[in-house]
């Protein structure tokens, strides 16, 4: 309510004066009726034009990208090595940069076997694979078949070194007192790459190599939670994961060429083997059940036999007696 004694300074002022500045006070019907209704931004879709789609989508997957790059550098990293922009370029190139250029060489190099290995099996297996389809290879396939077996071979024993190698660098890291003394806990994650490696020496070459790959995959998992807990340099988790995806490649396409493209489709070349030493042993023992078409005989067994008689296919040419 408003009074309707004018104030003080205005009682000398002029009406319309007084009229002007009332209205100026009093809130309008009007305004009261807009500020009633609803915003009608809030009733819009999120993207209103096809730019506008675009553009969110865009940042969507900017926004996913960066998520996944945080989570592979274990999501332990200092403000001064995460730009402002926290893209999934920067974030890795910040952390990449922080990797010891020794650290980064060798371990490059240490993948080097893998992929010699894992191309060698490719060719190997494919060559073997026309000359058992009637092709002409370019390489003798039994000599391609045995440097196919040492391949991966090679390869399994190679990854078992090498994922217990990995599992060394906690012991290291105990022995530093890096993040602190963990004690049981740091030292048995390094010992279980051990357990999980060397049985898998007892398993034939493609189960090998698959049981290997989820052991390099399970530690880089357990690698992401150590950067994340504080027990190994923030570079580390990033660094074992693009490592894991190298060797995981080469394993993965040794197994799929060794199957795939080897002398029997699904099967490792050493299964080859076993069944072209079986089609030669059928060839030398008849087979001792089974059908058998046409004319047939009975033939008397002699006196070594253990039955009377034994029946056979009538041999072309032979007459009734």
């Amino acid at each position: 309510m408003f009074s309707l004694v004018r104030p003080l300074a205005l009682r000398r002022a002029p009406l319309p004066l007084y009229n002007n500045a009332l209205r100026a006070a009093a809130p309008s019907f009007n305004s009261i009726r807009i500020r009633t209704v609803a915003s009608t931004v809030s009733g819009k879709p999120g993207s209103q034009s096809l730019g506008h789609a675009v553009t969110n989508a865009r940042e969507e997957a900017g926004n996913t990208a960066s998520d996944v790059a945080k989570t592979i550098a274990g999501s332990n990293m200092a403000q001064d090595a995460t730009p402002s922009e926290a893209s999934f370029t920067n974030i890795t190139g910040a952390i990449a940069s922080q990797v010891p250029q020794p650290v980064m060489v060798l371990g490059l190099a240490g993948a080097l076997p893998y992929l010699g290995t894992s191309i060698s099996s490719i060719y190997l297996a494919r060559q073997a694979g026309i000359a058992a389809s009637g092709g002409t290879p370019g390489v003798d396939p039994n000599l391609a078949i045995a440097i196919l077996n040492d391949c991966l071979h090679i390869q399994v024993t190679y990854g078992a070194v090498l994922l217990s190698f990995l599992g060394a660098l906690h012991w290291g890291l105990e022995f530093a007192g890096y993040g602190g003394r963990q004690g049981y806990p740091r030292l048995l994650l390094g010992l279980t790459p051990v357990l999980i490696a060397w049985p898998t020496l007892a398993l034939s070459p493609p189960a090998a190599l698959l049981a290997q790959w989820v052991g390099f995959t399970g530690l880089w998992w357990a690698d992401q939670k150590t950067t994340t807990a504080g027990w190994a340099p923030r570079w580390f988790s990033q660094y074992r994961f693009y490592l894991s995806i190298l060797i995981g490649t080469c394993m993965i396409g040794t197994v799929a060429g060794a199957s795939f493209l080897g002398p029997v489709g699904g099967h490792s070349p050493v299964h080859h083997n076993l069944e072209v030493i079986r089609a030669e042993r059928r060839k030398l023992h008849a087979e001792n059940q089974g059908e058998t078409y046409g004319d047939v005989e009975s033939v008397s067994t002699g006196e070594e036999g253990d039955a009377y008689v034994r029946v056979q296919k009538r041999k072309e040419g032979d007459s009734d007696e």
